[in-house]
């Protein structure tokens, strides 16, 4: 079987061969590789505001590159369009372009979205693996988006989550992000009362556009793992100033990037709730490390992503590498 990249022009690949080819297992070791290595070059990524496009609020286009002699060099165009939900479409469309290393040439254009979704609920998971309780078994769902759908299945690969709540601000919405992962075999059940649910949770995942905090820390229960996803621009939050005040240990995806763009820690960094000297570390600490950090059952523990290159080309590699391997056959 010939399993060549084609020569000629760049292989499209569409959201569901990048779903198919990044099972959570592989990704999750493809990501901590990337975080662990040292030959890796991830830019800040560029921000562009784009008001007078779209509704009401604000859109906005990002730029994210990274390269390294291993994986090649890849970038990411992502839009974000905070009133597509009111046309019943993703708030985040993109594409992202692989290019050969060696020569620059360009080898595929991978649908965006779902590689997005995926490599970002992966990263999470596998800061859990480091940083959550290992008997963490209920999971509470904040937002009921597309990654509503991926977080709960990646963080059950690494802990034993037997039962997953969802909230949203609106109700119907959770109720059909709940069905949703029920039809992948999840035990899922929608809820309307978000501080009853922080009582009965060992990890929350909040993946949320919210511009204003939706987690109380009085709500917390000791032991929690909060998994903070969604505020990747200074202006927006989703947990408030007590969240951090509780937190025993308070980590981030990239510290470069978590400083420079995540509204949760510069506004609690700002108030006095958090100081840098609590920013105890990063994924690329963690990883290098390879070990469970040390924490007692009743240690709350916050994780804060904001998205990095780093994790796009890591991703989009692996998936053009068993694309080639496990090439769809065409035969009747």
């Amino acid at each position: 079987m010939d399993t060549s990249l084609p020569s000629g022009s760049p292989l499209f690949v569409d959201a569901a061969a990048v779903a198919r080819h990044l099972p959570w297992p592989e990704l999750l070791q493809a990501l901590q590789q990337a975080f662990a290595a040292t030959d890796l070059t991830t830019p800040t990524r560029a921000h562009h505001h784009m008001p007078g496009m779209g509704g009401a609020g604000t859109p906005v286009l990002l730029s994210m590159p990274a390269w390294s002699p291993g994986l090649g060099v890849g970038v990411k165009l992502v839009t974000v369009y905070p009133d597509n939900a009111g046309l019943n479409l993703p708030s985040i469309h993109g594409l992202y372009l692989l290019l050969e290393g060696a020569t620059g040439r360009p080898q595929a254009v991978l649908d965006a979205g779902e590689l997005t979704a995926r490599r970002t609920a992966a990263a999470s998971a596998l800061a859990s693996q480091y940083l959550s309780r290992r008997d963490s078994a209920t999971l509470l769902m904040v937002g009921s988006g597309r990654l509503s759908q991926y977080l709960p299945l990646a963080h059950a690969q690494v802990r034993p989550i037997t039962r997953v709540l969802v909230w949203g601000r609106s109700p119907a919405k959770a109720q059909e992000s709940a069905q949703a992962l029920q039809a992948q075999g999840v035990n899922a059940l929608p809820v309307t009362s978000l501080q009853e649910a922080c009582d009965q949770a060992d990890i929350i995942s909040c993946a949320t556009l919210s511009k204003t905090a939706l987690l109380q820390g009085d709500w917390l229960r000791p032991g929690t793992y909060v998994d903070l996803v969604g505020a990747f621009t200074p202006q927006m939050r989703e947990a408030d100033d007590e969240v951090f005040k509780r937190a025993t240990s308070v980590w981030c995806d990239t510290t470069v990037g978590a400083l420079a763009e995540a509204g949760d820690l510069i506004q609690a960094l700002a108030s006095g709730a958090l100081t840098q000297e609590r920013i105890q570390g990063d994924l690329l600490s963690l990883c290098r490390a390879g070990q469970t950090v040390p924490r007692s059952d009743a240690d709350i523990t916050v994780f804060k992503s904001v998205g990095a290159a780093l994790e796009d080309l890591a991703a989009a590699r692996l998936c053009l590498q068993r694309q080639a391997a496990y090439p769809i056959s065409t035969s009747p």
